[in-house]
């Protein structure tokens, strides 16, 4: 059961494998494969059908997942974030802390490496923009711009 803002328990229906897939953004081959290499542990069955049934537990299991993952953190950083939150919060408290911290830090120099793409994908923009309005000194401007932002890679 999963609590409302107001404190309440309320209960979801499962969800099946292409409703997971559709609300976490993974494929229904990744969460398989999540499924396999012990991520998910075991996910429950219909009785009748023998189709998944991801239930409000798993789902937010699957949520965290796809959060980790479109940060870029891999399978096995994954693997040991899960491993350590078995251990318990307090006993795996400083190692996660590594492992986030890592991984933020990871994510902020990605962040500077995308910056300076953006900056030369609006320069070339710029150049093309120039070029078509047949304007020389900003296409000008605009290739010493790009020219620039070459030498921050």
């Amino acid at each position: 059961m999963a609590a409302t803002k107001a404190g309440r328990e309320r209960t979801q229906p499962p969800l099946t494998i292409q409703e997971m897939a559709q609300r976490s953004g993974f494929s229904e081959p990744t969460l398989r494969y999540y499924e396999k290499v012990g991520l998910l542990g075991v996910v429950p069955r219909d009785d009748s059908s023998g189709h998944r049934r991801y239930d409000t537990p798993l789902a937010e299991r699957v949520d965290a997942l796809a959060c980790l993952r479109s940060s870029g953190m891999s399978v096995a950083e994954m693997r040991r974030y899960l491993a350590l939150l078995d251990e318990g919060d307090r006993a795996a408290a400083a190692e996660q802390h590594d492992l986030f911290a890592r991984h933020a830090e990871r994510l902020t120099t990605e962040i500077e490496r995308l910056r300076v793409r953006q900056a030369y994908m609006r320069g070339k923009a710029d150049m093309w923009a120039a070029r078509y309005r047949g304007d020389s000194a900003a296409e000008a401007r605009a290739i010493k711009q790009v020219e620039r932002t070459l030498q921050e890679f």
